[in-house]
């Protein structure tokens, strides 16, 4: 999809609530099991409590809903804790929201889809061994449904979540009109948990409220997610996290309440919802059809509560990316105008999650809870600052709410801090200021880089006249070789430097050969082989003047007989002299690779375009070097990925005078291969041109180079196999 598509994927209120409300709705399945697990370990009576408790956490819900409504309506890009907390409370406070609800959204994928599995093996107590196996392989599935687009998946998801809801209000009507009406069913119990024999202390009711209070995870989603409503994007969110408020505290309640009526008992091998259902729709009634029902849907709802991750966490890795607190690959929008990367790496780690814990319930459930709530505080906290600073009609009303709120949720999470530390919270607790920390370093990574290329701008222009010194590598005399010597002679007015290292099956005439091919216009220098080909080369390099203007072009010919990477992995000689010449300063490597039996011929002309994403000092270097190459059709060449983009570039070109045309071709599907193969066979159609594509590259050392798009090494691949197409690589190195 185009990116002018965008607005097309925009949701209906009717698709958005099963996109980003599946997981507190589906909470109802678990919800009220994990309180129960914490009452009855400490004490086998203590079952009853779990309804007051419930109704605390209602009443909590519906003050949670009732604070992010006005939050949705004020921040109508996005109204999650980053954005809010950035904008109201400062860096610090935004990053740790940002973190606890990142590691939330990995959890919360780990815990539903291993409380679907739960589901299933409740009915198939067989495939209790392969939980682990069929957790991935659901977590595939949403993941490949995810990447298809958003209303894609909720398109998908839609009929299940609705279904689920249908199912649970029937059960727990048909369950309510029977204990009503004296008919009360009996849940059994297959396998229960162990039961304590202590009493229930203060400490227990809190940490059964902190375990039950995952019924609130998933609202911040929503908040995140703002934009992705049709417009009026923030009334839209706010009436889908109304409607969403309702029917989760309705179904918690009413399973709540049929839990301690039908006397259901947390077991190891059939889950609450699964006993109450098979309660009150029993075995060969005309109503136990609903069971199977009730457990297929809750698996179903389980599953994509992970969905509401898969919208929560790309989207708010992106606007930490927009402002450099994290990887700028989250920006990048797929093929269907998703947040690929965010998702993927969302995936991995859920899956990682999956694997270590043997996709269990109880032992994932421990590390829930405190990364949404510490958000949820840090938003409505902000909020209050908000409406103090905008002070517009109503805003102490709206400031009381928020307070509220933020009061209430900055109890809880403080209890489920408390309470839940020991049992595994602490890992969760210790990962939040990490991940800020990780966030810090990227943000000066990102910023230190900027600065210098930026600032070695007017280095690069204000630098002397360029010059190049030209070495040709010959290995053999071949096709490649003999379009390698076209490159060097047309590019350097016959001034190059022909040289080859001996190795051995070298031909031992290859001197007088290359006397002959190349019509007595350059000598070939033969090096010390004893160093090696990479050595040889380099040392020859060490001896040529380099600086910011003074170039270095090594050529490399590259002979291959078929189009394939093996292919070029199979000579490993070139692809290490190549990295290892990214490292040198002032040396451009020049790669011309040749299909054996394809070639063309000499080339009567040549082109040279540069490529450039950006006005800086790299993009700066690559045309000087340009320049040096002589050829009168040089320009440089840039694919925007909107109009918006590519008039910035275009001022910014004018204002910084390069003495090169730019060109500006728009790439709506955001990405640069494509456009670029189209425009440069345009140029090489006539088979007569070559067209030398020169492109700056960042070079960096260690872990920071995965905090940059490999856009260099894309490309490489990209034209490598490219008929009448060289690409000079300029390297610009940020050793730091």
């Amino acid at each position: 999809m185009a990116t002018g598509e965008i607005e097309e994927t925009l949701l209906s209120k009717t698709l958005a609530l099963p996109i980003f409300a599946s997981d507190p709705l589906s909470s109802v399945a678990y919800a009220t099991e994990s309180a129960l697990v914490v009452l009855v370990a400490a004490s086998a009576t203590a079952a009853y409590l779990v309804f007051p408790i419930s109704l605390g956490i209602a009443a909590l819900l519906a003050i949670v809903v009732i604070s992010y409504r006005q939050t949705v309506q004020a921040y109508e890009t996005s109204g999650g804790a980053y954005i809010v907390a950035k904008d109201n409370l400062g860096t610090f406070p935004s990053l740790v929201g940002a973190a606890a609800l990142l590691t939330d959204y990995v959890l919360t994928v780990a815990v539903s889809i291993a409380a679907g599995i739960f589901a299933v093996t409740s009915i198939a107590p067989s495939l209790e061994p392969h939980k682990v196996v069929l957790s991935l392989a659901c977590l595939g599935v949403i993941v490949f449904v995810n990447l298809r687009g958003v209303r894609e998946s909720g398109l998908a998801f839609a009929l299940p979540t609705y279904a689920f809801v249908a199912a649970m209000f029937v059960l727990v009507a048909v369950g309510l009109v029977k204990t009503l009406f004296g008919q009360t069913p009996h849940a059994v119990v297959p396998d229960p948990i162990a039961t304590g024999v202590g009493g229930v202390t203060v400490f227990v009711l809190l940490r059964a409220f902190s375990s039950g209070s995952t019924a609130l995870t998933g609202v911040e989603a929503i908040a995140n997610g703002v934009n992705a409503f049709r417009r009026p994007h923030g009334k839209n969110a706010a009436t889908t996290l109304g409607v969403l408020g309702v029917i989760a505290i309705t179904l918690f309640l009413g399973v709540s309440y049929l839990a301690v009526q039908e006397h259901a008992r947390p077991s190891d091998t059939a889950s609450v919802v699964s006993q109450i259902a098979r309660a009150t729709f029993p075995a060969g009634s005309a109503g136990g059809f609903m069971y199977y029902a009730v457990q297929g849907l809750t698996l179903g709802v389980l599953v994509l509560a992970a969905n509401t991750s898969f919208q929560g966490f790309p989207r708010l890795a992106a606007l930490m990316a927009r402002d450099g607190f994290a990887p700028r690959q989250f920006t990048n929008l797929g093929d269907r105008l998703v947040f690929s990367n965010g998702m993927l790496v969302l995936a991995v780690l859920a899956g990682l999650l999956l694997w270590i814990y043997s996709a269990n319930v109880n032992s994932l459930i421990h590390l829930y809870v405190i990364g949404v709530f510490t958000a949820f505080t840090l938003s409505q906290a902000g909020m209050v600052r908000y409406w103090k600073r905008v002070r517009g009609p109503g805003w102490r009303y709206r400031a009381c709410i928020n307070g509220v709120g933020a009061t209430a949720t900055g109890v809880v999470a403080a209890v489920v801090i408390v309470t839940k530390f020991a049992a595994g919270a602490w890992i969760v607790i210790v990962a939040i200021p990490l991940l800020v920390l990780i966030s810090y370093g990227i943000r000066h990574h990102y910023r230190g880089i900027e600065r210098r290329l930026r600032a070695g701008t007017a280095a690069v222009l204000a630098a002397p006249p360029p010059s190049n010194t030209t070495l040709l590598l010959v290995e053999s005399i071949d096709e490649a070789t003999s379009n390698a010597l076209w490159f060097a002679g047309t590019t350097s007015s016959g001034k190059y430097q022909a040289i080859h290292v001996p190795a051995r099956g070298t031909d031992p005439g290859i001197k007088p050969r290359w006397f002959r091919f190349s019509d007595e216009r350059s000598h070939l220098q033969i090096l010390d082989r004893s160093l090696g080909v990479t050595e040889a080369v380099l040392e020859q390099v060490w001896r040529s003047p380099r600086g910011e203007s003074t170039f270095v072009t090594v050529v490399i010919p590259e002979l291959f007989r078929r189009a394939s990477l093996l292919e070029a992995i199979r000579k490993p000689r070139a692809l290490l002299l190549k990295l290892r010449l990214l490292a040198e300063p002032g040396v451009v490597v020049a790669d011309v690779p040749v299909l054996a039996g394809v070639a063309d011929g000499v080339p009567e002309q040549a082109v040279v375009r540069v490529l450039v994403s950006d006005v800086n000092a790299a993009s700066m270097r690559a045309v000087n070097y340009a320049r040096t190459l002589g050829i009168k059709d040089t320009r440089a060449v840039t694919f925007a990925f909107s109009a918006e983009e590519g008039e910035a570039i275009r001022r910014e070109w004018l204002a910084q005078s390069p003495r090169i045309p730019l060109e500006v071709h728009e790439a709506p599907y955001r990405d640069i291969g494509t456009p670029l193969l189209s425009y440069l066979r345009q140029l090489t159609d006539d088979e007569k041109t070559e067209a030398i594509v020169v492109m700056p590259e960042l070079v960096l050392r260690g872990p920071r180079r995965a905090l940059h798009n490999q856009r260099a090494l894309y490309l490489k691949r990209l034209l490598l196999f490219e008929p009448r197409v060289i690409l000079a690589s300029v390297p610009y190195q940020l050793m730091r």
